[in-house]
Order: C-alpha cells, then sequence, then structure tokens
C-alpha cells in the first residue's frame, strides 16, 4: 500500500510535540548552563617545582582587583586535577563571595602536570604545598597575610605538616581528614562490608588478608611478592604498591601536636565509612588547643560531603551534578565554609 502522510490532526500534534521537546531541551540546556556558570575568574597557572612544571588554576572572585585572601588546595587520595572535575568549584565560589580566591593544581602526571604523584610521600606533598604557598605570596593580587590551607581525606597527613613549616598560614580546614593509615584502612574495610551486608565469615576472610598483606608490607616485599602471595590483586599495580609502602605508616598525631596554633577548622562527616569520625575528632581534641580548633558535624553526609541521599542513588547524583551542581554538598556546608575565612577577618576568631 506504500506510505501515506498522516491526518492533518495528527500531523499537528506530531509538530507540536517536536516543538514542546526542542523547548524543553533548550530550557534545560540553559538551566545547565546557568548552573555551571560560577561567580569567578579562573586563570590557568603554572608552578615550577623540582624541575617539573604543575598546572593549575587560580579562580578570584569576579569582582575587585584585590588583594584577596587565597585559600590553597590540598587534594585526597587518587588522580585528582585542578578542579577535581568541576567538584570545587561551587566551593571556589563560595569562598570568592568571603573575598577569597582559590588555588588548585593538578596533581604531578594528572592533565598537563609533570611528575607522577603515585611516586610521592606525603612530606613531598607537603614540600609540595608549601611551594604553592611561596608562588602565591610572590603575586600582587594576593594578600599574603591571609592565606589558609584546604584539604580533604588523604590530605589529613600533609596539612598538619605545612602548617608547622609555614607559621604564617591563617588557617587550616581540614574536611574527613585521616589521621592514622593503618587503623584508618581497617575502619575503612569493615565499614564497608557492614554497609554491603557482609556475613562475619565474609569480614573474618577480609581481615585475614589484611594480615597478609600488612606482613609483606613490614618485611618491605616486592609487588611480585604481593602478586604472588595474595593471588588476585583487585586493582593494585606496582606503582600503587610502591605508593602504600612509602606512605602506610602515616599518623598525624604528632605533626598536629606541633602545630602552633594556626586556627583549624574539623569538619565531619554522619556518614563516613572511609575514616573513623569518632577517633579523628578526639585526635584532634587532644592535640590542638581549644581555642583554635572550631569542630562542624554534618550527619548527613558522606566522607565527600556530599548529601548521602543523593550519593547512593546514581541518577540523582548524575542529575544533580549536571542541573544543580552547588547541591550535591550536604546542607550549609558551602555557606560555613565561607562563614569561617569571614569571622577570621572579622576579628570573631573560631568558635
Amino acid at each position: 500500500m506504500g506510505l501515506r502522510m498522516p491526518k492533518r490532526r495528527g500531523w499537528r500534534w506530531t509538530v507540536w510535540a517536536l516543538v514542546g521537546v526542542l523547548v524543553a531541551g533548550a530550557g534545560l540546556t540553559g538551566l545547565t548552563v546557568w548552573q555551571n556558570t560560577y561567580a569567578l575568574r579562573e586563570e590557568t597557572v603554572a608552578l615550577r617545582y623540582e624541575g617539573k612544571s604543575l598546572k593549575g588554576v587560580l579562580a578570584r572572585p569576579d569582582r575587585g582587583p584585590g588583594p584577596f585572601g587565597l585559600v590553597v588546595f590540598v587534594h585526597g587520595d587518587g588522580p585528582v586535577d585542578a578542579t577535581h572535575e568541576t567538584f570545587y568549584r561551587p566551593l571556589w565560589e563560595a569562598f570568592a563571595r568571603a573575598g577569597y580566591a582559590s588555588l588548585s593544581f593538578s596533581k604531578p602526571g594528572v592533565g598537563d602536570s609533570e611528575g607522577a604523584w603515585l611516586e610521592q610521600s606525603m612530606d613531598d606533598r607537603a614540600e609540595e604545598t608549601l611551594a604553592a604557598v611561596r608562588w602565591a605570596r610572590s603575586r600582587p593580587d594576593i594578600d599574603g597575610r591571609r592565606i589558609g590551607l584546604w584539604g580533604a581525606s588523604q590530605a589529613g597527613w600533609v596539612l598538619p605538616k605545612v602548617a608547622v613549616r609555614d607559621r604564617r598560614l591563617q588557617f587550616v580546614i581540614a574536611v574527613s581528614p585521616a589521621v592514622n593509615w593503618l587503623r584508618q584502612g581497617r575502619y575503612n574495610l569493615l565499614a564497608e562490608l557492614d554497609r554491603d551486608g557482609a556475613s562475619d565469615r565474609e569480614k573474618e576472610t577480609a581481615l585475614r588478608r589484611r594480615d597478609v598483606v600488612l606482613d609483606l608490607l613490614r618485611r618491605r616485599a616486592s609487588f611480585a611478592e604481593y602478586r604472588a602471595t595474595v593471588g588476585d590483586a583487585e586493582g593494585m599495580t606496582a606503582a600503587r604498591w610502591a605508593f602504600i609502602a612509602k606512605n602506610h605508616r602515616s599518623d598525624a598525631t604528632a605533626d598536629l601536636r606541633a602545630v602552633p596554633g594556626t586556627p583549624m577548622l574539623l569538619v565531619l562527616a554522619g556518614h563516613d565509612v572511609n575514616v573513623d569520625v569518632a577517633e579523628t575528632e578526639a585526635v584532634y581534641r587532644e592535640a590542638l588547643p581549644g581555642t583554635s580548633l572550631s569542630i562542624a558535624h554534618y550527619p548527613n553526609a558522606t566522607h565527600s560531603l556530599v548529601d548521602h541521599d543523593v550519593e547512593r542513588s546514581d541518577w540523582r547524583l548524575t542529575a544533580t551534578a549536571i542541573f544543580a551542581p552547588r547541591r550535591l554538598y550536604t546542607d550549609h556546608f558551602l555557606a560555613d565554609q565561607a562563614r569561617f575565612v569571614e569571622q577570621l577577618n572579622s576579628g570573631e576568631g573560631v568558635r
């Protein structure tokens, strides 16, 4: 019978349906662009450190010539780029509204940064951060008296080292920081097994495997010996094994006790399966003078300070990241970050 044109009425409805889809698509595109536009002036910058070039971003407030205060970002574990795949930008904007620029470099070997981050110790990372602070103090648009650090997770072993070595820092913000590498690893293992509903037998098996790995680390075993002993490497590489071997004795306690009264904000999440927040809070309270330490609890947040209900739903996490990225973070977190630095400048101090 061949093909026939639809009846006029049906064709009209089809056209209007197509128009509706296009309008909705244009609206969503506009919404996405608007939600992912930040009140910032971003500049690509480079730091020459130990013969290698680190590439990063300096994000200044969108108005005013400065000089601005500065927040230097110290990353957690993994191959993190300067923007943390745009995850940092809502934070940068919050600090900008408080009059602070933000500085973040891609880790060595990530993006256009040269080097290899898996070859670094925590002391190496601290020296690299100090180099970034020195670089920032040389800029006329940055107020060298108002430079602080922001770091998360693995940065917990880096931040106090930097604060001890640079007593001019205005503040430190430690988000979900680790204290002891080995204790954190055990806590994380059991917390994830509990979350996934593992049986007692499965937990015992996982702990025995962990004991075997710890014995290999104590004996400074090679990656080849690790593979021969453990069998399934579960994503472990030779470079990662070397990184763990170099850093698994990390403990922030002694460095925290040596911090010279620098105002510090400790940020803790209620759904953190990576870090034992009770231990972290106890260590920070014991190590730091009460007048210098402020603690913020976010009971609905995960380790990354994302809202727990959002993070555990793949579709909500994706939709929020695309259409409302500022709402990824748990309630009040962004505003509280800005308020902390504002209080330092207003003379209110740490609460």
